[in-house]
């Protein structure tokens, strides 16, 4: 910044002296990108590249988080209105997306091993108080069971939003050194003409900070998808702590 100000102070020193320019044609920002040096295309090439990658995500991820919230709603709403695990387990295949199916499967496979280990031919299927009913050997086995499953489907939640963060983080700072690079050429272009007019000097600096601008392009939409889809993880994660609780309180009562 200081590089950039000491040539804004060169220019205006040199206001006065310079003769009237005559007027000129716009230059419009495609034609300033197709001037560009090859240091510079690249640095935009990357930031295009990264830019598609990261509305690919958002894009990805919202669909995703739609078809969990709904997937969701159907699973709580059967499972608190069956009276049998095995009721619950056969509407699972059809809610591949739900992570509270992936949580409700560990525990029922779990409660199921303790039950044949213990030798007990009944299973989990029927959690209402029979005469006979299976009794748990461990409830703390269970509550490993489904804190192993819960962790596996946040990292599912989770999967290619730091990339988000990645992007949000180190376009900016692409962009930057394509402005960087872009005065450097100015300051070059300056030295050989020996002129700081605006005619010679401006058309650099523009293309410089086409780069700064093409990376808070690429940098803004991921920090902000990145900062909501981590809020949305952390909702899905209080609600698989919540029906693992939930699946521990029916165990215990039925089954202890």
């Amino acid at each position: 910044m200081y590089t950039l100000g000491s040539l804004v102070l060169a220019l205006q020193g040199q206001e006065g002296a310079a003769p009237p320019l005559a007027p000129t044609a716009s230059v419009s920002v495609v034609d300033l990108i197709r001037d560009v040096g090859p240091v510079n295309w690249t640095v935009l090439a990357i930031l295009v590249i990264l830019s598609v990658v990261s509305w690919a995500i958002i894009l990805q991820k919202w669909l995703s988080y739609r078809t969990i919230e709904r997937q969701n709603a159907t699973f709580l709403d059967v499972f608190r209105r069956s009276s049998k695990f095995s009721e619950v387990q056969s509407v699972c295949p059809s809610l591949p997306a739900s992570p509270l199916v992936g949580v409700f499967q560990a525990g029922y496979a779990e409660l199921n091993a303790q039950f044949r280990a213990a030798g007990n031919p009944q299973t989990a299927a029927n959690p209402g108080g029979a005469a006979g009913r299976p009794t748990l050997k461990s409830l703390a086995g269970v509550d490993r069971a489904l804190l192993r499953a819960s962790a596996v489907e946040v990292n599912k939640l989770e999967k290619r939003v730091p990339f988000l963060a990645t992007i949000a983080s180190s376009a900016p700072f692409i962009g930057l050194f394509g402005t960087v690079w872009g005065i450097l050429i100015t300051f070059q272009r300056i030295g050989v003409t020996g002129s700081t007019n605006l005619a010679t000097v401006g058309p650099g600096i523009a293309e410089a900070l086409i780069a700064t601008a093409a990376g808070l392009f690429a940098a803004v939409p991921a920090v902000m998808a990145y900062n909501h889809f981590t809020t949305k993880v952390k909702g899905y994660a209080s609600e698989l702590d919540d029906f693992a609780l939930e699946f521990l309180n029916i165990a215990e009562r039925n089954f202890t």
